[in-house]
This record gives C-alpha cells, sequence and structure tokens, in this order.
C-alpha cells in the first residue's frame, strides 16, 4: 500500500442521505436515515471527519434535522464535532439553505453541493 492509499483508507466520510452513493465510489459510511445519521455522529465522537455529506430529504416525514440538532448542541456547548467540511447536497433549495444557515451560525465549514456530479443514484 503506497503513503497515499493509506491516507485515502484513513480518511472519515459519512454520507446521510436515503438513495444516493458516491459517484466515485470513495469508501464512505453511509446513514439511510436520520436515526443512522446520529448514530454515526455519536460513535465517531472525538474522532475527526473528513467530510460530512448531507441530504435534506431522507424519505417519508425524515428529514436530516436530527442530525443538523445534534451538530448545533455540540457546538452550543462548547464541543463542536471537529468536521473538516460539511457539503450540503439537497434537492431541496430551501431545506439546504436552511442547513447551511443553521451550521454556519455554529461556526461548522459549510458548502453547497448541489448539482455536484459527486453523489448519485447508483
Amino acid at each position: 500500500m503506497t503513503r497515499a492509499e493509506w491516507r485515502a483508507a484513513q480518511r472519515l466520510v459519512i454520507l446521510v442521505d436515503d438513495l444516493r452513493s458516491f459517484a466515485d465510489g470513495r469508501p464512505a459510511e453511509v446513514a439511510r436515515t436520520s436515526a443512522e445519521g446520529v448514530a454515526l455522529l455519536e460513535a465517531h465522537r472525538g474522532r475527526r471527519i473528513d467530510e460530512l455529506w448531507l441530504d435534506h430529504d431522507l424519505g417519508g416525514e425524515d428529514t436530516i434535522w436530527p442530525v443538523v440538532e445534534v451538530l448545533e448542541r455540540a457546538a452550543f456547548e462548547g464541543r463542536p464535532i471537529e468536521i473538516d467540511l460539511i457539503s450540503v447536497h439537497s434537492a431541496n433549495p430551501v431545506g439546504a439553505a436552511r442547513i447551511r444557515q443553521a451550521l454556519d451560525r455554529c461556526g461548522y465549514r459549510v458548502r453547497a453541493a448541489t448539482g455536484l456530479r459527486e453523489v448519485g443514484l447508483c
């Protein structure tokens, strides 16, 4: 294994999305519901997350808001979860804007990733 391959294997990428996966096949832990997303954040508490990808609508009545609330609460308590970059890739523009606003306010680095080809239906 090369040094670059080793580094790539050490990266922690989390995708919270009910349907999509990474088009490039990158290794990621995937949560299909908000409850699974919350569980992944809690399981990795204390470890740096390289990328966190969030979709707003998670099927049925489920949304990303329970995950966002965990992030907000951690920041409010002065112990924000260490995340290099949060990418919001929702097809729901109003929901995506609200996510970005909430997480920006908490000091997380957030970008709109809607329209990027990194995630897609597989």
